[in-house]
């Protein structure tokens, strides 16, 4: 069992065999109300961009600071969640966001925290060079929020529609990219809509029936 076609394609390539594709769902949410805990980061809710990932090269943070300072929307401000390890990329990305205005590093978060970050957010947004599925954009969407990313196959796959993505490494691309999702007023009949869109289409009990019917079809054969 595979969770993209991306995977499915390398499972045939470099092993020769077919594999069932059943991709990972997302679990329903309520967007927070609270905001006490996006305030103590010094972030104003609908006016900063997320992103929720590993600190690890393929996610691109660098390239992310450096598109955001290039655009520097007005009021905005960028968040990046996840924890800085010991290595050299993670000392690269404290010093980039430190040295920039406007970026906030707030480590690993969890829980309320996480809740509270996602669904404050004015639009998620993941550069990386290589995913397998993104579980982060599947999260960002089922809280409704506008989701940039890289025109990878993983991230294409999930269809959000041309106007959510920009060219993989490309800096400019990705600061006019941040630029037009800063001037888009905040539509919460289209989060809703996103809420719903996520979720029919990443159901767990649909693919926990999909699971439980490849058991069955590989234990007749």
């Amino acid at each position: 069992i595979v969770i993209s076609e991306v995977i499915r394609d390398l499972v045939r390539v470099r092993h020769g065999r077919n594999a069932f594709l059943i991709p990972n769902g997302v679990v329903p949410v309520e967007p927070r109300v609270d905001r006490n805990l996006v305030e103590e980061f010094g972030l104003e809710p609908g006016r900063y961009f997320l992103q929720v990932s590993r600190m690890v090269p393929e996610k691109r943070q660098i390239d992310l600071i450096r598109a955001f300072s290039r655009s520097r929307p007005a009021g905005w401000k960028l968040a990046l969640v996840g924890a800085l390890g010991d290595d050299e990329y993670s000392a690269r990305v404290d010093d980039l966001a430190r040295s920039t205005p406007d970026v906030v590093l707030t480590g690993f978060q969890k829980g309320t925290s996480l809740a509270q970050l996602y669904s404050h957010a004015g639009s998620f947004v993941l550069p990386s060079t290589h995913e397998g599925l993104p579980i982060a954009i599947l999260e960002a969407l089922s809280y409704g929020l506008p989701v940039l990313a890289s025109d990878i196959p993983a991230n294409l796959e999930i269809g959000l529609g041309p106007a959510h993505y920009f060219a993989k490494g490309d800096v400019d691309a990705l600061a006019s990219a941040l630029e037009r999702a800063a001037a888009e007023p905040i539509d919460t009949d289209r989060r809703a809509e996103r809420r719903r869109w996520v979720l029919e289409r990443y159901d767990w009990e649909r693919i926990a029936r999909q699971t439980l019917d490849v058991y069955r079809a590989v234990s007749r054969s």
